[in-house]
């Protein structure tokens, strides 16, 4: 299938790994890569640049395909270096950057004089349309439904893709409840260029996370995911467990007097816990409600394989179909 995403990264199939905390190692990134979708490396998993250039070094020995890495700009107590992430994806010889969280315009003059393709992560046209005007080459769409931090507008991927489709002139990607291929042919219908999938790709067989976690997906349901720290403005979506609903708790006692220090113990320093000891109720994790579409855990060239032939089904045979009679 050929599409602007594809044509623009070099990959057979319009289909991108998002970048995931604790979850985006070259493993995966590369398997991603070698079944013709983008791979993507996540920067801030990495304990320093030192340890994502040798990430990156993995990835090549691993795959000949394209790949990319994830490169999140948000404030935090123990500020990266960015520079030296830069520095190390340029000479590691990476072709395209995913960036997300803060605008990127003052790092995007030293990727792009590299050579390098950047698409950036929007969770709403205006700054979809902000990434565009500042020279990113693609924008990743995130609507709702998606894991992670889905923006404070709530605007699900019905409305937003066509909306985005409508304003956008680089190409873009639909993320947030993105699955199979049925994800695929319809958010092409709303206009996007291809698809960015995070939770689905957790449940494979090459995702870097404990059993406890694919298992996790698996046995969820559409309804089992909530929005959290939406008081401090910084929602992000999550399976819910114990530590979840705890939070929830505190989030409804305290009102518009809570602050992080005040869930701290469900949110902080969690990530480790999870992804690679298995303890799934030991804090909050970002879950898109998609999981109630994942009901198994498979290689991940088998997905993109059944991906692009349920798609192409679906084209073919069914559009086919509707349209001859």
């Amino acid at each position: 299938m050929k599409t602007r995403i594809t044509e623009l990264f070099g990959i057979k199939h319009p289909i991108i790994q998002g970048g995931m905390h604790h979850v985006g190692y070259a493993k995966l990134a590369a398997a991603v890569s070698n079944a013709g979708g983008l791979g993507i490396i996540t920067a801030l998993t990495q304990p320093n640049a030192k340890a994502l250039a040798s990430e990156i070094d993995r990835c090549h020995d691993l795959t000949d395909q394209p790949f990319g890495v994830n490169l999140t700009f948000l404030p935090s107590l123990k500020k990266a270096d960015y520079p030296a992430l830069i520095d190390v994806i340029i000479k590691g010889k990476v072709g395209i950057v995913e960036t997300a969280g803060n605008n990127p315009q003052p790092w995007l003059p030293a990727l792009q004089d590299a050579g390098i393709r950047v698409i950036h992560k929007c969770t709403s046209v205006r700054h979809a349309l902000k990434a565009q005007s500042i020279g990113c080459d693609a924008v990743s769409v995130d609507g709702f439904e998606c894991a992670g931090h889905p923006g404070e507008d709530d605007v699900p991927n019905f409305i937003l893709l066509p909306r985005a489709a409508d304003e956008l002139t680089i190409p873009f990607v639909a993320s947030g409840g993105m699955a199979d291929g049925r994800s695929l042919v319809a958010a092409l219908a709303l206009g996007a260029d291809g698809i960015n999938m995070g939770t689905r790709f957790v449940a494979t067989r090459q995702a870097p996370v404990h059993p406890n976690v694919k298992q996790a997906i698996v046995d969820a349901t559409e309804l089992d995911t909530r929005l959290i720290m939406r008081p401090l403005r910084n929602t992000e979506r999550v399976l819910t467990n114990p530590a979840v609903e705890r939070l929830l708790d505190k989030e409804q006692a305290l009102g518009s007097q809570i602050s992080f220090d005040d869930i701290v113990e469900e949110v902080a320093g969690v990530y480790p816990r999870v992804m690679q000891e298995g303890q799934t109720d030991s804090g909050a994790w970002s879950c898109g409600m998609v999981a109630g579409l994942i009901d198994d855990i498979p290689d991940v060239s088998d997905l993109i394989d059944r991906i692009m032939a349920q798609a192409k089904q679906i084209i073919d045979q069914r559009f086919g179909g509707l349209l001859a009679s």
